[in-house]
């Protein structure tokens, strides 16, 4: 499935998910719901939020960081990544966490594995 087609069926089951970005591993955007400006911003934030969360974790056990989610009073933002691509995403308030990340994940699971990103 290309990038633009998950995040349509995404944006369509996933009634939580108000905005939503695919990035490849360079923070390069692959699909977004939002303008061409605030998705590469977007992008560039979650990547970095990805950066900053595997320089805490530590140990032998250690190793790439797999989801996140950080809450406000008025909404979320969560981030599901796959080997090199990742979904980033807002919510409303008190999403339901685990169905979100759910979603997120199914989302990238049905991408192909070539993909290109968006001009």
């Amino acid at each position: 499935m290309e990038p633009r087609d998950a995040l349509d069926e995404l944006m369509d089951l996933s009634s939580q998910v108000e905005a939503a970005v695919i990035l490849d591993g360079g923070a390069n955007v692959l699909a977004s719901t939002l303008p061409d400006e605030r998705a590469a911003g977007f992008a560039r934030a979650g990547s970095r939020l990805l950066e900053a969360a595997g320089r805490v974790r530590t140990g032998a056990e250690s190793g790439d960081v797999t989801q996140l989610g950080a809450a406000t009073a008025t909404g979320s933002v969560f981030l599901v990544r796959e080997g090199d691509r990742a979904v980033l995403a807002t919510t409303g308030a008190a999403p339901t966490a685990g169905l979100v990340l759910y979603d997120l994940r199914t989302c990238l699971r049905s991408l192909g594995e070539e993909i290109t990103p968006e001009t």
